[in-house]
């Protein structure tokens, strides 16, 4: 697992032992091909990552130049690699700021919302029910964490159903990569 590009294009990145299921590398580039005709540089946007695992995604982000990352994390052996995996990409001076948020995903969009985010990841594990995704997806609706023009991507199993999309959302379009399908959501 590797930086696609960006300041720090090319370092390795640590992954996560058992913890998590990393996205693959073609997978990322691809979404990150998507986000940047979405949204052109990443430069200014607020990222956030949830459910972060090895932090790839977001330290991904930052590495293009969004302003602010915030990933969530609640598992301890995660969180550890996301730490080594931020000196990885600080060593490259990245001009945003990483912030790594110790706790699950519900805590997290059940608290005030202090930013609004342009984009949001959400790649839960696979046996995360759609139920507890949906629930994820209008709170961070109702909490007021979106933009007005946010871009959502959602990771989900190919072999799972599709989610019932919350109100607030509304399916651009998915795409198919294996094992994973990334579904577009806008914030409408």
């Amino acid at each position: 697992m590797r930086i696609i590009a960006g300041v720090a294009k090319g370092r390795p990145l640590a992954s996560v032992a058992d913890a998590t299921r990393p996205t693959s590398d073609r997978a990322r580039e691809a979404i990150f091909s998507s986000l940047t005709s979405e949204f052109g540089e990443f430069v200014g946007l607020n990222f956030l990552d949830l459910f972060a695992g090895s932090g790839a995604i977001g330290l991904e982000a930052q590495s293009r130049g969004a302003s602010i990352v915030h990933a969530v994390e609640k598992d301890f052996g995660a969180q550890r690699t996301i730490n080594a995996n931020i000196e990885i990409v600080a060593a490259a001076k990245p001009a945003g700021k990483f912030q790594l948020f110790a706790m699950n995903a519900e805590q997290f969009v059940k608290a005030p919302a202090k930013i609004k985010y342009e984009i949001v990841y959400i790649d839960p594990p696979y046996d995360y029910s759609n139920s507890d995704l949906e629930e994820v997806l209008s709170n961070l609706h109702l909490g007021d964490f979106l933009s007005d023009d946010a871009l959502i991507a959602v990771e989900r199993t190919s072999r799972s159903k599709e989610p019932s999309w919350p109100i607030g959302y509304e399916l651009a379009r998915s795409k198919n990569y294996g094992q994973a399908t990334i579904y577009y959501l806008n914030h409408a």
